[in-house]
């Protein structure tokens, strides 16, 4: 039973794996007991086994260790945090490069 594309409202069955794309990854998950109603979060863990390739956990820390230097074209507008940390990184770069005095003739 490998992995299938679900509507939300699709009945699964216990063995199905089922797949959740949250980027940059895509979780996988195991179905190991069919349930009818909706349950806590603390029940999930008798009722989904996660089976996430190790790669995908690779690709989710490669991502939080590049930070906004990767940022994809056309995700939108930078948060709070990236743009701060973005002026940071431009405010150690001098903004004008010209009429730099130095002293050469300095004979020690």
């Amino acid at each position: 039973m490998g992995n299938i594309q679900l509507k939300p409202s699709h009945m699964i069955k216990v063995g199905n794996i089922v797949s959740v794309k949250k980027a940059p990854i895509t979780y996988s998950f195991k179905v190991l007991q069919a349930i009818e109603h909706r349950v806590g979060a603390k029940l999930i863990a008798g009722i989904l086994e996660n089976v996430t390739a190790p790669e995908q956990y690779e690709l989710l820390e490669m991502s939080r260790i590049s930070g906004f230097v990767d940022r994809a074209r056309g995700t939108g507008r930078p948060t709070k945090k990236e743009r701060r940390a973005l002026d940071e990184f431009k405010g150690d770069i001098p903004a004008y490069f010209g009429d730099f005095e130095f002293d050469f003739d300095n004979e020690e």
